[in-house]
């Protein structure tokens, strides 16, 4: 009996928000004077088919996304708060239903409907700007590359004409190479007229 005064007291105000197909947010209050380091959810479908614990400490956060949840299925959640010397008793049990995935499309029967409906609208919206973002960048690499082999393309025939200018001149010198040997010829002959000179 003297442990339990140790122990924070049970959260109050458990709500579920943002309901969406696969997901849905738990927050919940604490009541003051107590230190809470952190807490505990028991989630569990209704049909018994799944059941998960989430636990987190140091923190204080009062509220917690659920994931992975099935679309169109009825869940319990119970929370507790997680003091210095133990865990608060388990808050009231709490129901809720996800939506199915045919939910998210637009629909004129509830406000919520239509809130779910902008939403979507903003989602879609930035979907699309991501898009024109992706696109825009893969034409611009195609571009960039395109010019790349192009100036590519450019080089090689410039290298191709050069090459071609580089063995016109030495076929031009060796030419007049044999002239030159010619030459030589004549420097041989030359050193005998010198010869006969002297």
């Amino acid at each position: 009996c003297l442990a339990l005064p140790d122990r924070p007291p049970s959260p109050v105000n458990v709500t579920v928000t943002q309901l969406k197909a696969n997901s849905a947010t738990v927050s919940w209050d604490v009541p003051e004077g107590d230190v809470v380091i952190g807490y505990a959810i028991l989630q569990q479908r209704q049909d018994g088919q799944m059941q998960r614990f989430i636990r987190e400490v140091n923190t204080t956060n009062r509220a917690c996304v659920l994931w992975d949840l099935a679309e169109d299925a009825d869940y319990i959640i119970q929370v507790q708060s997680i003091g210095l010397y133990g865990e608060s008793q388990a808050s009231k049990r709490v129901h809720f239903r996800t939506l199915k995935e045919t939910d998210r499309l637009p629909s004129n029967s509830s406000n919520q409907g239509d809130i779910t409906m902008e939403g979507l609208d903003k989602d879609r919206q930035l979907q699309t700007g991501e898009i024109i973002i992706i696109v825009a960048v893969l034409l611009m690499w195609a571009a960039v590359i395109a010019l790349f082999c192009r100036q590519y393309d450019i080089i090689k025939d410039n290298d191709s004409n050069n090459n071609k200018e580089k063995t016109k001149p030495s076929s031009e010198h060796s030419t007049p190479e044999r002239p030159s040997g010619g030459l030589l010829r004549s420097k041989k002959k030359s050193p005998s007229v010198n010869i006969i000179e002297v």
